[in-house]
């Protein structure tokens, strides 16, 4: 058993939300007197800069992907990098595996925070569902972000399954006015309906274009602000099929497209706490969203749920929102309501905090 003001936390490829929690969490800490060590690919480190918040951090190659080779070698290095940690707190279902087995017959205590389902198939698939069982066997207490998460982690036979607190960063203050913006978009006084989400096949963006195909008698317009692997594929059907889409790359005020917004749009095939949808709330602003993961939990009676991949469904769920001003009204005071009460980083470490005390006492 090491220090327990020790604290290493372990996380694999991270472009957004899980990179940003880990950042958060480390933060808090170091300004409380831990001592914290990050291992991760060194990408991870370029983009959210963990040694900007004191921690210390080590280059350990976990790729989004099964490898063996680089597994093997990612083992051997956790082993080493987190030796004398009092805990142990892996991001994600790889980052997870690789550190239990690097930590096998150690008396380190593990949390695995898991921050997205596994959705592959075919062997793949398996390889992951590989991942969950050594998860579930070997970490003291596993974090998830959705009640589906959790209740699989217990069928798996997981000891200690908890509820994660993954709070958003707080939104920065508009930079324009809601006329600049709308100016600045070319958008004019069309209604905007707005996505935030990395251009990925989890994000269901293909059946967003199907939705943004219509008809809709208000002429809206559909603005996807992020970046990613299917930037090129998306963009080649909108031009195919003219459709009123327009992909914004990423973006730095997403403030400001939220104040434009009519509504926010999430078509996604899973999401555990979206940070997407966390803004959404904070801002008021009503949402049109499948009811998948943490999703329902999450928005309550602030926007209107329906199922993934429906395309029916929630293209009729947009065109009531366009034409009911009082249904939009309705769901941007519950939006409100609901962001006020979401938990924000005290809430957070207050809940890892209670985790490394119980599993460093065994």
């Amino acid at each position: 058993m090491g220090d327990r003001r020790r604290i290493a936390f372990v996380l694999g490829t991270s472009a957004g939300g899980v990179g940003r929690h880990v950042r958060m969490l480390a933060a808090g800490l170091v300004r409380e007197g831990h001592a914290v060590l990050v291992a991760g690919p060194r990408a991870t480190e370029d983009t959210f800069g963990f040694t900007g918040v004191g921690a210390r951090f080590t280059p350990v190659p976990i790729s989004g992907r099964p490898h063996p080779l680089n597994d093997l070698k990612a083992v051997a290095r956790l082993r080493r990098a987190t030796a004398g940690a009092g805990v142990v707190h892996a991001h994600g279902l790889r980052a997870g595996a690789l550190a239990a087995l690097g930590l096998a017959g150690t008396r380190t205590p593990l949390a695995v925070t898991l921050h997205n389902a596994a959705t592959a198939g075919g062997a793949v698939g398996a390889v992951f569902a590989a991942l969950e069982r050594v998860v579930a066997r070997r970490a003291d207490t596993v974090l998830t972000v959705s009640p589906d998460l959790a209740e699989r982690m217990r069928a798996l036979g997981a000891r200690d399954v908890r509820p994660a607190v993954v709070p958003a960063p707080a939104l920065p203050e508009p930079r324009r006015t809601v006329a600049e913006t709308r100016g600045d978009l070319g958008v004019g006084e069309r209604p905007v309906l707005l996505t935030v989400a990395r251009l990925a096949q989890q994000k269901g963006l293909s059946e967003l274009l199907s939705v943004a195909a219509g008809p809709f008698d208000q002429e809206p317009v559909f603005l996807v602000a992020g970046g990613g692997p299917l930037a090129g594929e998306l963009q080649a059907r909108i031009d195919r099929e003219g459709l009123p889409v327009r992909l914004l790359g990423d973006r730095d005020d997403v403030a400001d497209l939220l104040r434009v917004a009519t509504a926010v749009v999430v078509p996604s095939r899973w999401e555990g706490q979206p940070l997407s949808v966390q803004e959404a709330l904070r801002a008021g602003c009503p949402l049109v969203a499948t009811a998948v993961g943490g999703v329902p939990e999450m928005v309550g009676e602030a926007g209107v749920l329906v199922p993934y991949g429906d395309v029916a469904a929630m293209r009729g769920a947009v065109r009531d929102l366009l034409g009911d001003p009082a249904l939009r009204a309705r769901l941007a005071r519950a939006a409100l309501a609901r962001g006020a009460a979401l938990p924000g980083e005290a809430e957070a470490l207050t809940s890892v905090h209670t985790v490394y005390v119980e599993i460093a006492r065994g």
